[in-house]
This record gives structure tokens, sequence and C-alpha cells, in this order.
């Protein structure tokens, strides 16, 4: 599947409309960022059932700064909506793999109860 790109107009569609998302914010004078595409194209091959997004951290400044990025590259994983990943810094593949692999692996009901579980206990 091809990486789609993502604006401020079909983010929120994207996550709220597909059940896991991984996304890569980027920017194209990021030496780092450009050294990690290839192996964020390589992986999205291997996961072909997983949307794989980037976000031009350049042209949706808006964006970026709505989920605080303040580092590129950045990448995030969705599931259900529920940010499960959000870390600063590129990975090599094996650990990139292993890390979606780790997170198709979690129980999302029980993700989903202990979030709930932590809003009542702020209330």
């Amino acid at each position: 599947m091809a990486t789609l790109e993502l604006t401020k107009d079909n983010f929120k569609e994207t996550v709220e409309g597909n059940n896991f998302v991984v996304v890569d914010f980027w920017a194209p004078w990021c030496g780092p960022c450009r050294s990690f595409a290839p192996i964020y194209e390589s992986t999205s091959e291997q996961f072909p059932d997983i949307v794989f997004a980037k976000v031009n951290t350049e042209v949706e400044q808006e964006l970026a700064a709505a989920f605080q990025v303040r580092s590129i590259p950045t990448l995030m994983i969705f599931r259900e909506q529920v940010i499960l990943y959000s870390e600063a810094g590129s990975l090599p593949a094996g650990a990139f793999a292993q890390l979606i692999t780790d997170a198709k692996a979690l129980d999302m009901a029980e993700v989903h109860k202990s979030m709930a579980e932590g809003d009542n206990q702020e209330t």
C-alpha cells in the first residue's frame, strides 16, 4: 500500500476511518527523516493491512503543533483512535517492525478499559 500524505483536511478522517494508522511527522530538509524514509516505506509493505501515512511538518505546521511535535522525525501509532506510541527519532528496520507487531498484539479492549478507569479516577 502506498504511503498516504496527511493534511489537516484528511487527518481526522484517516485516523477515525481506519483501525490502525502509523504516522511519520517529517520535513524535506531533515536528514534523519530522509534516512528513515526507505525504512518506513519498506516496513509499510510488510504490513499491508495497516495505513502508513506521512505529515510534512513544513506544510502542515498547524497539525504538527496540535500533536506537539517538537522534533522530527516523530512516529505515532494510532489504534482505534488511541495514540499507542509517540516518540521522536527514527528506528532501525527491525525495531520499527517489532514496534508495529507489538502494537498489533495489544488487547484494545483492555486499553480502552484502562483508559476509562483512568478517566474515572480523574473525576
